[in-house]
C-alpha cells in the first residue's frame, strides 16, 4: 500500500510540474545600447587652427558608456568608387616637407583630432581640408569576452569582429 501511495505521489508531482499558468508581465528592459557598437562618419572635415592646440577638429557625439572605447580611422584613398581605404590614427605620414601626425583624444561626449608636424602644415593643405574620418565606438562589454584577437589597425577586421553593420554608418557634420 505504501508503494502505491508513493507511486501516485510521484505521478501527481510530475503532472502538477507540467501544468502551465498564464504568462507573467514582461520583465524590465536592459540599458539601451549596452552592447551596441556605433560608427559615425565625418566628411569634408577641415581642421581649424588655434595657437594653443594647433590644427584641430572637434566634435560632440552621442554619449558613450564609461567603459566604451573609441577608435578613429582616416580615409586615405579608395580602391574604387565603393571601397575606401581606412588608416587608423594615431598615424604619422612621411611627406617630402616632413612628418605629419594625426592623433586624437576623446571623452564620453566628444573628441578632438589633431594634425601636427615638424614643418609648416599650411604648406600641405590637402591633408588639412576635405578629410573623411570614421569614429567607431566599441562597447567595453566586448573586452570581457576574451579569446578575440582583433587587428585594430584594420578597419574591416574591427567591423567584422564586432558584428558592426557597415551599411548603417551615421554621417554627422
Amino acid at each position: 500500500m505504501k508503494k502505491i501511495i508513493l507511486l501516485l505521489t510521484v505521478v501527481a508531482a510530475f503532472i502538477i510540474q507540467g501544468c502551465e499558468g498564464p504568462e507573467g508581465p514582461q520583465g524590465p528592459v536592459g540599458p539601451p545600447g549596452d552592447t551596441i557598437s556605433a560608427v559615425y562618419e565625418f566628411q569634408n572635415v577641415s581642421f581649424s587652427y588655434n595657437s594653443t592646440d594647433g590644427y584641430v577638429f572637434y566634435r560632440q557625439i552621442p554619449g558613450m558608456y564609461q567603459s566604451d572605447v573609441m577608435l578613429i580611422y582616416r580615409m586615405n584613398g579608395t580602391v574604387n568608387a565603393t571601397t575606401p581605404i581606412w588608416q587608423q590614427i594615431p598615424r604619422t605620414l612621411y611627406l617630402p616637407q616632413g612628418e605629419l601626425d594625426y592623433d586624437f583624444d576623446f571623452t564620453r561626449t566628444d573628441f578632438n583630432i589633431y594634425a601636427g608636424g615638424n614643418y609648416d602644415l599650411s604648406l600641405t593643405p590637402a591633408y588639412l581640408t576635405n578629410q573623411t574620418f570614421r569614429v567607431v565606438i566599441v562597447p567595453g562589454y566586448f573586452a570581457n569576452k576574451g579569446g578575440k584577437t582583433v587587428d585594430y589597425s584594420d578597419y574591416n577586421a574591427v567591423i567584422k569582429a564586432y558584428n558592426i553593420d557597415d551599411s548603417k554608418v551615421k554621417v554627422l557634420e
